[in-house]
């Protein structure tokens, strides 16, 4: 596996900052809002998508939620339609993401995984979960139908 670039881990960062920009206001209002929790772009790896190339996915943690996020690997000029749809194919399983639009020129493709994360005590917490998370999408299903 090869490590991301600065400019990638910028990018993350700048995706995180974005959602913080554009939600951070409305999701005080929700009654699962954690107020110990921050946005963050975690446990990002390469993945070459055999329609969209190289992109980069990991899992961005809300102080509300936790999404499977999918980005282009480099710079991507072009901004996509909020609400188109991609299959992301990975060891476990498929996966239906959505683009979404984070801002003037932030955007990224993402699956809700977890829509409550009220009960997470830190972020250390929210990034281990992120990482259990990731490591479970991020593998083949060896046991042939076990639970979530």
């Amino acid at each position: 596996m090869h490590a991301l670039t600065p400019e990638q881990y910028a990018r993350l960062r700048r995706l995180a900052e974005a959602w913080t920009r554009e939600h951070q206001r409305d999701a005080k209002t929700s009654p699962l809002f954690n107020p110990r929790l921050a946005a963050d772009a975690l446990c990002f790896q390469r993945h070459d998508d055999p329609v969209l190339g190289e992109q980069l996915v990991g899992a961005l943690v809300t102080p509300v939620s936790l999404w499977l996020v999918m980005v282009p690997a480099g710079e991507s000029g072009e901004r996509q339609e909020a609400g188109a749809r991609h299959w992301l194919t990975l060891p476990s399983g498929e996966y239906p993401l959505e683009t979404v639009l984070l801002g003037e020129s932030q955007w990224c493709r993402r699956l809700v995984l977890l829509d409550d994360l009220a009960d997470v005590t830190s972020r250390q917490a929210a990034s281990r979960l992120a990482q259990q998370l990731m490591q479970r999408v991020m593998a083949a299903d060896e046991g042939g139908g076990g639970g979530a």
